[in-house]
């Protein structure tokens, strides 16, 4: 829906939706910011893709087990605070999932059973964030064993969204949402001094939301098992992954996080779906300025102590 005042363009990066509203004097005005918005999620991508055998991440992948790589300092930064999240999850959030074992799974109706124990945990034998060596001095990283390897599918389009925020800010942009395939940031606020409202996803059907938030200047960010999962003997499984295990984890549908930042937003969803509802919500609950919301596979309703949910 189209806001008063407001310029809006959707369009594919990080190979995700990325949409992009602003309250701008004019539509010039806001959609050259949009421009300059969308050049620097694309240069984020070029950083931090896995997909492309140029980017920084790629390259410390490539020498895994060999020697350390020479990066920027913005890839040291996001590196550091994914690695802190890790420990604040206890590993249950870690950027050396990249080296999966992905065959083991497929999360479609095809998959009728569960792989073994043994060759589950051997799929996740090399995920071990301690085992990210960071040089800040030197600059460089380096994965400890060959075979390792990192990607930012947890973290990186919430730390998009916020560079993207602040470059909007900085140019004068007073309001606006940056959107990262749900993973998305607020400022400001819309026409008429009213604030920004997120629908919440229902996990049941996703198309429709079940409650609504109104925020500003706050990031929020969804993780669920209702748009790929497999149901094994009446169960349903995420398609996300126990890194401690290697098994598919069951229990919630859905996990949205609220915080000021997307980065963490978006960095804490998958990891509290992977704790459980009350190891997650205890984490949420010692965060300062961070909110959660659960849904779990009884369609139970759970919310962080900081947060009141109007249905």
């Amino acid at each position: 829906m189209k806001i008063p005042g407001s310029c809006r363009r959707v369009l594919k990066l990080m190979g995700n939706r990325f949409e992009f509203t602003v309250v701008a004097d004019n539509e010039t005005a806001g959609q050259k910011a949009i421009d300059l918005a969308i050049e620097e999620v694309s240069r984020i991508e070029e950083l931090f893709s896995t997909f492309k055998d140029t980017s920084q991440t790629s390259l410390i992948n490539q020498y895994a087990g060999v020697r350390p790589v020479r990066v920027d300092e913005e890839v040291i930064g996001l590196i550091q605070r994914a690695v802190k999240i890790s420990d604040i999850t206890q590993g249950a959030f870690d950027i050396t999932y990249g080296s999966i074992d992905k065959s083991l799974w497929n999360f479609d109706v095809n998959m009728t059973s569960l792989p073994d124990f043994e060759s589950a945990l051997q799929s996740v034998s090399l995920i071990n964030y301690q085992n990210v060596i960071i040089d800040k001095v030197n600059s460089t990283v380096m994965l400890k064993h060959e075979g390792m390897r990192i990607g930012f599918g947890g973290i990186g389009k919430g730390y998009a969204a916020d560079r993207a925020k602040q470059l909007l800010q900085n140019l004068g942009i007073k309001a606006g949402i940056v959107n990262a395939a749900g993973d998305l940031t607020t400022w400001g606020m819309q026409s008429h001094d009213r604030p920004w409202t997120i629908g919440i996803a229902d996990p049941n059907q996703s198309e429709l939301p079940f409650s609504s938030l109104n925020i500003s200047n706050m990031a929020i960010a969804t993780s669920g098992n209702y748009e790929k999962f497999a149901t094994i003997d009446g169960r349903k499984y995420s398609h996300t992954i126990d890194p401690k295990t290697g098994l598919p984890v069951s229990g919630i549908k859905s996990v949205t996080i609220i915080s000021p930042s997307a980065e963490l937003a978006d960095a804490l969803a998958t990891p509290v779906v992977v704790m459980g509802v009350n190891v997650g919500l205890d984490l949420i609950n010692q965060l300062q300025h961070v909110a959660c919301i659960i849904i779990d596979d009884e369609d139970r309703l759970y919310t962080s102590r900081n947060i009141n949910v109007k249905q």
